[in-house]
């Protein structure tokens, strides 16, 4: 038995039949959904591999592609981007070689814009790992991500 699919059978002793939490708790484990893991919870569910893609594809978090350690999400709504938001972008992106929707070779980074946090009164906005940074600017992103890679080199 693979890894994948013993961490499938966790996942639905875990949650039962309720598919969303299951991808997300393979997506939270793989950094995003393999194959091999929706054909497994397809199986064990006696679903169709149809209908769980069906579900995968209606949320934007889940990822068929392998996302970084370090999820970096751009705000460009209305807010962000007249206060700066494409410069922080531009700014990522010449510091990671990577435009958004990629992620480093390293599997380090993932870039990722979105058109509204709902917290436009910070804008611009970025969040790092779950964590908030309002008010950013092209160097105060570029001091924390230059600081996540000294760290990962100390680790």
């Amino acid at each position: 038995m693979t890894d994948i699919s013993e961490f499938v059978d966790k996942c639905i002793e875990k949650h039962g039949k309720f598919l969303v939490p299951i991808l997300q708790d393979i997506q939270e484990r793989f950094n995003y959904l393999p194959e091999e893991a929706l054909r497994e919870v397809a199986n064990r569910l006696k679903i169709p591999l149809v209908d769980v893609y069906g579900v995968a594809t209606f949320y934007k978090s889940f990822s068929f592609v392998p996302k970084g350690r370090h999820v970096i999400t751009v705000c460009l709504g209305t807010a962000c981007h007249v206060r700066g938001g494409r410069r922080i972008v531009d700014a990522i992106s010449r510091e990671l070689k990577i435009n958004p929707g990629e992620t480093t070779p390293d599997l380090n980074f993932t870039l990722e814009t979105v058109y509204c946090l709902g917290c436009c009164a910070l804008g611009p906005v970025v969040v790092i790992d779950g964590k908030y940074w309002g008010h950013m600017t092209p160097n105060k992103v570029l001091s924390i991500i230059r600081r996540m890679r000294e760290e990962a080199k100390q680790a």
